[in-house]
């Protein structure tokens, strides 16, 4: 399966790249690319916002593969998970990932429900003050945000092979992710593994729609995407490492 792509990626860079893949390839709708409006969209989606090329929202669900996973069978619930992509296997792709297995949405998984696995990119605000053009300047803020939203049906996995190989393929790709370390799971008893996945469930989703909605100002003149991207820099996020120490000192005892 494929590895993700560089975590390190500040946001002005991602957002440079989605621009200007939104502007060229990416808005092409090339030949493989999903074609025809979704039966039953998930999300409303501009067509300006909206982004089909596969290849593209392939690529930003492994950099972006912690997942909000939502059903509404029994009832609503929302996981939120790593994931991990096979983009060639099934019509657009399949997703596979795990839950706790004394999570209520195990009933979803073992019933077979539909499921939404949401991954989500950079956002943030955008001041017209960041902006040149006459009209912008006189417009009202806005909030730019890259998203897809991954449909399909749940499907169980039982078999240990397979619920080992998961959990494999899941640890490689994010030790990969970090610059590997020492950390052998394959060296591990298999039989201790495989006990201790007996709390968890996995999953996979075979992918039936796929809907990526960008709205980075593409369709804005170019004076004002030119002017705006600079203005991004302003979004430092903290780090887990700064926010992990934050929350140490800060979090009700």
């Amino acid at each position: 399966m494929s590895q993700p792509v560089d975590p390190h990626v500040s946001r002005r860079d991602l957002l440079n790249g989605l621009l200007g893949g939104i502007a060229g390839t990416a808005l092409a709708f090339e030949a493989e690319a999903q074609t025809g409006e979704p039966a039953d969209p998930s999300v409303y989606i501009p067509k300006a916002h909206l982004v089909r090329d596969r290849a593209f929202l392939h690529a930003f669900m492994r950099e972006f593969s912690f997942i909000d996973l939502v059903t509404t069978t029994p009832t609503l619930r929302i996981t939120h998970i790593p994931s991990v992509l096979a983009p060639a296997q099934g019509r657009f792709g399949t997703i596979f990932g795990h839950i706790s297995g004394a999570n209520d949405q195990v009933q979803a998984i073992r019933t077979g429900q539909r499921a939404v696995a949401v991954f989500r990119g950079p956002h943030g605000y955008v001041s017209p003050g960041w902006l040149v053009t006459d009209q912008s300047r006189q417009g009202v803020p806005t909030w730019n945000f890259a998203v897809v939203h991954a449909t399909g049906t749940l499907v169980a996995i039982d078999d240990p092979e397979r619920k080992y190989e998961l959990l494999a393929t899941l640890i490689d790709q994010y030790e990969t992710g970090i610059g590997g370390t020492d950390y052998r799971f394959r060296a591990l008893p298999k039989a201790d593994v495989l006990a201790r996945a007996r709390g968890i469930q996995p999953f996979e989703i075979a992918i039936d729609q796929l809907e990526g909605k960008f709205k980075l100002f593409q369709e804005r003149p170019a004076p004002d995407k030119a002017a705006a991207l600079p203005k991004l820099d302003t979004y430092r996020e903290r780090s887990l490492r700064a926010y992990t120490e934050h929350f140490y000192a800060a979090a009700p005892k």
